[in-house]
């Protein structure tokens, strides 16, 4: 009984974490014209009914911004972990499946990639792809693939010694007929928890490259952008401007993670029974 209602309570927290993000991302995407409308009749007012996070320099309405920042966050999050997980699961599978030779080789970017300072290479890929939504996508997913692909590599060492494996390469079937039919489907469930795993971490690079100035211009409101703009407005007493954002994102990073690791013990068979 006791296992039972753990495992409803994981269920449950992974539901509410799907309706909160999914709830933040559609109302953001609904956001755009209220988060750069401007007013200065109503300009730095502080939270209130009407206006939940208050109102910045120029009336803008926090709320409102920050819903539209948070869905900007999501969308990149989801494309670019998607991205960088799809990398991940082939360059892990080539690594272990194609030869020593091409296993020292991806294992080698690997390890370059790994190497380099994380934000100073996104930032470097971020620039030369053109900054903006697309520099962004494409400087988080190809900086964040490594350790999901040194995990599924190491997965996929430990299914090529299983019997039915190397059954199927003694009746003649090819490496890639081996991989597709007996090894991917074992990798999907490490794959799934993966790919949610990295939302957390492409979100919070995306705010932080865009609050340094070279992630998404100023034009989009993003919460990268909100707070480096509240930042000179902090020392003046518009607390609010910074503080309601953050915690926004904080929350949005946490859903991210809950509903990653409540996957996980959904799908892992080591934590059924914990």
């Amino acid at each position: 009984m006791k296992q039972w209602n753990r495992r409803k309570a994981t269920v449950l927290i992974l539901v509410i974490s799907i309706l909160f993000l999914v709830t933040v991302a559609a109302a953001g995407s609904q956001c755009s014209d209220a988060a750069r409308a401007t007013d200065f009749s109503r300009k730095n007012l502080l939270p209130c009914l009407e206006y939940p996070f208050g109102t910045d320099w120029m009336g803008r309405d926090m709320f409102a911004r920050t819903l539209k920042g948070l869905s900007l966050s999501i969308l990149i999050g989801v494309l670019a972990a998607a991205i960088s997980a799809v990398i991940a699961l082939v360059l892990g599978i080539c690594a272990a499946t194609l030869g020593r030779r091409a296993d020292g080789v991806i294992t080698w970017v690997i390890d370059l990639i790994m190497g380099i300072p994380h934000m100073l290479l996104l930032i470097l890929i971020s620039v030369a792809a053109g900054r903006g939504l697309k520099g962004v996508i494409i400087g988080v997913a190809f900086t964040h693939w490594t350790s999901l692909a040194r995990l599924i590599r190491a997965e996929v060492m430990q299914l090529k010694e299983s019997p039915y494996v190397k059954i199927a390469g003694k009746l003649g079937k090819g490496k890639w007929y081996v991989a597709y039919r007996h090894i991917l489907p074992h990798l999907l469930p490490q794959f799934a928890v993966g790919l949610v795993l990295m939302f957390p971490h492409a979100i919070l690079h995306e705010a932080s490259i865009t609050f340094l100035g070279f992630g998404l211009t100023s034009e989009q409101p993003a919460i990268g952008i909100i707070l480096s703009e509240s930042m000179k407005y902090l020392v003046l007493g518009k607390w609010w401007l910074a503080l309601f954002p953050g915690l926004a994102l904080v929350v949005t990073v946490i859903m991210f993670y809950l509903l990653g690791e409540n996957l996980r013990r959904l799908i892992d068979p080591n934590s059924a029974h914990e």
